[in-house]
């Protein structure tokens, strides 16, 4: 089920122009953070924490307040943050300067990747056609990276350190970018924030579900029939979304949900299974076929994923690479690696500074679940299945 609010008329373009005849000015909004509660709008970066409570968190703390607009997307499926932003980036910056007139910030930054030259592009060329909104708007770029876009290491990166998640307290809302209290959200989430001010809480709520009201970006990749992002109103399931894609292409194994903190699905289980904020994660989708290696695909990213971290507590410093090899050795056939990769998973989940353990031992459970029958023919050195390295993963960086 397809649905037309954020991406409603993007074939006009992203001029500035355009995106009043699309979506109208944007009205003051005073009461921003009950419009959010009202709304239920949760944030769309992963985490779907609730907007208006992190709208009050900041709210009232004095000092100059900082908003600051996330899209720097690490997750390597993901593509969702950048076609908002190259095609609708008027919608994201209204949302920013919604938040900064509620806060009585002075200052609003849009963070992207630094690899995102498209977007960049956009944006600045946006951020110069607006006049009137009592918001500096500015654009920041931000190293490429899995862990970039958490929240406090996109802050430490903008501040001019190193993109490395921070130990909290303190929190961003306490003290953040420039060391005033600082209110980071999604760009989407944003862009969302945007439209309720516009068309108010029932409006968003009267897509999706009663728990889950409104739309969310989703990126769908692997074997359907058509890739690309789509906008679903939650509730929507994953068999309806490929449905809608032109359908499975082939045969398919599994189907990651969330991206790579997400989880695998079984195919028994995507038909029925409702895209909700906690299910959809980054808004990530992979279908894979059934003629690819699964061990092989998560092997992949399990190295990936390790290389990534910040390296700065024993969990990702240590547990993350021997992890890593221990699912390379399973995807081998070494009889003691899916034991090793139970045990030490364990021993780093939630011992992180950071949410990054966490998040790869949600990928490795769900892997051993739904790939145990490969596991059982990579012991007998029976995989058939093709290497092809579907799933992306970007190049080291040096």
């Amino acid at each position: 089920m397809i649905a037309q609010r954020l991406l409603a008329g993007i074939d006009g373009g992203p001029a500035w122009s355009a995106h009043l005849e699309r979506f109208g000015p944007l009205p003051d909004a005073a009461d921003l953070a009950d419009l959010a509660e009202r709304a239920s709008l949760r944030g769309r970066g992963g985490a779907a924490f609730a907007v208006a409570a992190k709208l009050r968190s900041v709210a009232g703390r004095g000092g100059a307040p900082v908003v600051v607009g996330n899209g720097v997307e690490g997750e390597p499926a993901s593509g969702k943050d950048k076609v908002l932003l190259r095609y609708t980036p008027h919608l994201v910056l209204d949302g920013a300067v919604a938040a900064a007139r509620y806060l009585g910030a002075r200052t609003a930054v849009v963070a992207v990747a630094r690899s995102a030259r498209s977007e960049q592009a956009v944006l600045a060329r946006a951020v110069a056609e607006r006049r009137g909104d009592g918001v500096a708007l500015e654009l920041a770029t931000v190293p490429d990276g899995f862990v970039s876009g958490e929240e406090t290491a996109l802050l430490q990166a903008l501040g001019g350190g190193p993109a490395r998640p921070t130990t909290k307290p303190p929190y961003p809302f306490e003290r953040g970018l420039r060391g005033a209290p600082t209110l980071v959200q999604n760009v989407e989430t944003l862009a969302h924030l945007a439209l309720v001010v516009r068309n108010g809480p029932a409006w968003f709520r009267s897509v999706g579900t009663a728990e889950a009201p409104g739309t969310a970006l989703v990126t769908l990749s692997g074997a359907v029939g058509q890739t690309g992002v789509y906008e679903i109103p939650f509730g929507t399931t994953v068999g309806e979304l490929a449905r809608d894609a032109g359908g499975f292409t082939t045969s398919v194994s599994a189907v990651l949900v969330g991206g790579y903190f997400g989880a695998w699905r079984a195919p028994v289980d995507v038909d029925s299974l409702e895209l909700t904020p906690e299910v959809l994660g980054a808004g990530a989708i992979v279908a894979l076929p059934r003629d690819t290696c699964g061990l092989a695909e998560c092997a992949r990213v399990v190295r990936y994923l390790a290389g990534e971290s910040a390296g700065q507590c024993g969990p990702c410093l240590h547990g993350l690479p021997a992890i890593a090899g221990a699912f390379e050795r399973l995807a081998a056939g070494d009889d003691r690696a899916e034991q090793q990769l139970a045990r030490w998973s364990a021993q780093v989940a939630g011992r992180g500074a950071c949410r990054h353990p966490d998040g790869v031992v949600r990928f490795v459970g769900s892997a051993l679940d739904v790939f145990a029958d490969d596991v059982a023919h990579h012991r007998r050195r029976r995989c058939t299945r093709r290497t092809r390295a579907l799933l992306p993963v970007p190049a080291a960086r040096r």
